[in-house]
């Protein structure tokens, strides 16, 4: 099987989040049926919304040192576990000599299989400004809705305040209303579009309208690159 590389490190939490999904979602009787990961969780890596929003520290340079690291040890195949990351992607792809797998691409094509037309997205002010879901979703055909300015401002702290912050908790923040606003705009599934945010909304289910996880989606996408074995989707 190949080897995977992982380029962590935005943030932490949402590193070993991505590497437990690909042990969680691999069929595997012993040890050496699992995915050989390799991770470098870089927390030098600057903000990358602050940096797409402009003023931030370009963090392309740290992303580049990552993912050269993992070539040297031995990575066939990348991951980068950070949604807003992906406006780097194209860029970053230039140094590399392995493959990267793209988390929002990957994403998109999953609703599109499940026939979704309309998505909501909750993501960081980078990921939306920059358009990231926006673009891969639009060339599947899927319409993307967004929370209102208020909304928005109660996700950046879930992602920045609670989970960066290395408490994963939603406690005083309306997300049940986010999303039902979400779902009132035609959204027929909402991405958490912040690998944050599964985290944080670990449990939380909406009636008639799934929540994906493009990090459990980038996993099994993982796993099936590698050579793996999938453990079947309930």
């Amino acid at each position: 099987m190949k080897i995977v590389g992982i380029v962590g490190g935005m943030g932490p939490l949402a590193t070993y989040d991505l590497a437990n999904k690909i042990v969680a979602n691999t069929r595997a009787s012993r040890d050496q049926e699992h995915i050989h990961v390799c991770i470098d969780c870089n927390t030098n890596i600057p903000d990358r919304t602050a940096a797409i929003l402009g003023g931030g520290e370009d963090p392309l340079p740290e992303m580049i040192r990552s993912a050269l690291r993992l070539e040297e040890m031995g990575a066939q195949i990348l991951l980068m576990p950070c949604n807003t990351a992906h406006y780097f992607y194209e860029e970053l792809c230039s140094y590399l000599d392995v493959p990267m797998l793209h988390m929002p691409g990957e994403t998109a094509l999953c609703l599109k299989k499940k026939q979704i037309s309309c998505a909501g997205v909750l993501a960081t002010d980078g990921t939306i400004q920059s358009g990231v879901y926006e673009k891969v979703l639009g060339e599947q055909g899927i319409r993307t809705v967004y929370p209102s300015e208020e909304e928005q401002r109660q996700v950046m702290r879930i992602i920045y305040e609670r989970v960066k912050a290395g408490r994963p908790d939603i406690t005083g923040i309306p997300v049940s209303a986010i999303l039902n606003h979400l779902r009132t705009q035609g959204a027929q599934a909402v991405i958490l579009g912040c690998t944050e945010l599964p985290i944080a909304l670990k449990g939380i289910v909406l009636e008639g309208c799934p929540l994906a996880d493009p990090a459990e989606i980038l996993a099994r996408a993982a796993i099936s690159y590698a050579g793996g074995a999938l453990v079947r989707k309930i």
